[in-house]
């Protein structure tokens, strides 16, 4: 197992996306106006980063920066929902700052099956987040309660 703070990176050219294994499992971090063919290639390095992943892992996601997604794009984030999940994705956290990408990624894990171990926490009023999304990855502790 890593450790937690060393992460191992795959990131978009454009720097709009990054995929770094950790300790707890993946942190996938968006940030801007993610078009098709780099969303595309976001999946393609997430497989890639996926090859010998743990049975069991959770996954942070930061989208503090990311801007709703086009209908593409959102087609092909539900796919990679849907690998991470078949891989052994066990919990993921996303952290948001814009409540319309909030509501579009919980349309999305609903519809790709994750939403159930999916949780969401709106970094601007949560100083916490961190401590908070670590505690659902690593220890299963809600931070909905």
């Amino acid at each position: 197992m890593l450790d937690p703070l060393a992460a191992e990176t795959l990131g978009g050219g454009l720097g709009l996306y990054s995929v770094e294994r950790t300790g707890y499992g993946y942190k996938l971090t968006f940030g801007d106006f993610i078009q098709p063919p780099e969303m595309k290639k976001w999946l393609d390095d997430s497989q890639a980063q996926l090859v010998g992943a743990p049975a069991k892992f959770g996954v942070l996601i930061d989208m503090r920066q990311l801007k709703p997604l086009p209908d593409e794009s959102q087609k092909i984030m539900e796919q990679g929902q849907k690998l991470y999940k078949a891989k052994g994705m066990e919990r993921s956290c996303v952290i948001l700052d814009n409540p319309t990408t909030t509501m579009q990624f919980k349309r999305l894990a609903q519809q790709s099956g994750i939403y159930a171990f999916e949780r969401y926490i709106t970094a601007r009023s949560t100083p916490d987040w961190m401590t908070r999304a670590m505690n659902w990855l690593t220890k299963a502790e809600d931070p909905d309660k």
